[in-house]
């Protein structure tokens, strides 16, 4: 039996991409996981203690991990869990892992463009190829022609790599249209 969980964070490190000698595609990254709450007394929201995670991805999901992930986004994933413990010379900790069955973007700090790819090797036709904008060798890949542009802030410290961690939540790309605020009378 294993234990599955869904959490939503921000992207620590830049995903690490590999492809073994028997051709397993392996990615993955640190993920900062914060809760926030509003403090009525000072009229603001303030973050909780954040936990840290290793995602990982296997097969498909890595090489698209790969191409659509950055450091400083806000995701969503789900995996399977497994807790472990480590020690070096000088400390030890707890490494929690999830291994990654699905993962995307967080959809309520930002949007997102979705484009199907096929595994390499498969059929051609309309959706197949690698991802590639135009399909051939040299040519952008959709994520780049999408992400152009998109710079994260600032943000968390990652106390077991020292790494620091952007910070999604501040508007990547400013909007056009000026927005009065909505209230919709909630508590919060």
């Amino acid at each position: 039996m294993s234990d599955t969980m869904t959490l939503t964070g921000v992207v620590a490190t830049a995903p690490r991409h590999i492809t073994t000698n028997a051709g397993l595609d392996i990615t993955s990254f640190r993920l900062a996981s914060s809760q926030r709450r509003f403090d009525r007394e000072r009229q603001k929201w303030v973050e909780t203690d954040t936990n840290w995670y290793t995602v990982t991805g296997f097969r498909q999901l890595a090489q698209n991990m790969a191409a659509s992930i950055e450091q400083g986004q806000r995701v969503v994933v789900s995996g399977r869990v497994r807790i472990r413990p480590w020690e070096n010379a000088e400390r030890s900790g707890t490494t929690i892992e999830i291994e990654a069955d699905a993962l995307g973007h967080d959809l309520g700090w930002g949007t997102a463009v979705w484009a199907r790819v096929s595994p390499a090797g498969s059929a051609s036709g309309p959706g197949a190829g690698s991802g590639s904008v135009g399909g051939g060798a040299g040519d952008t890949w959709v994520h780049d022609a999408l992400a152009a542009g998109l710079e994260p802030a600032g943000g968390l410290r990652d106390p077991q790599h020292g790494q620091g961690v952007p910070d999604a939540r501040e508007p990547a790309m400013a909007s056009t249209a000026a927005e009065e605020p909505v209230d919709a009378g909630l508590p919060f």
